[in-house]
């Protein structure tokens, strides 16, 4: 009894220091540094990204299906406001990236299509 107490306690210690590592790794959840804000989230026929500060010429998105990691859209020369029509898009999770011109990962996010 002894032996299963130990254990037990060794596997609460480990996971309570992987979520701690996990929170402190992962960016603010509530959108305050975020340089894009999207909604609605999930989706159901469009999603709309609306680019919030250091807004510059040249951005470019891209969306990627979430499970198969394949590119499934883009859009060059992102405006201040887009909206993506996700009528050929199947439900699931998505997961997009917001580059600059010279190709470096400027922010990334995902988000849902539901139906």
């Amino acid at each position: 009894m002894r032996r299963i107490l130990h254990i037990l306690s060794f596997i609460l210690l480990i996971s309570l220091q992987s979520q701690a590592q996990t929170s402190r790794n992962t960016p603010v959840s509530d959108g305050g540094d975020r340089i894009i804000k999207l909604y609605p989230n999930p989706a159901t026929s469009y999603i709309t990204f609306d680019l919030q500060k250091n807004y510059k010429k040249g951005l470019t998105i891209h969306i990627y299906n979430g499970v198969l990691g394949k590119k499934v859209h883009e859009v060059s020369n992102v405006p201040e406001k887009t909206t993506v029509n996700l009528t050929d898009f199947n439900r699931g999770v998505y997961i997009y990236q917001l580059i600059d011109p010279t190709g470096k990962i400027i922010e990334s996010g995902k988000f849902q299509v539901s139906r």
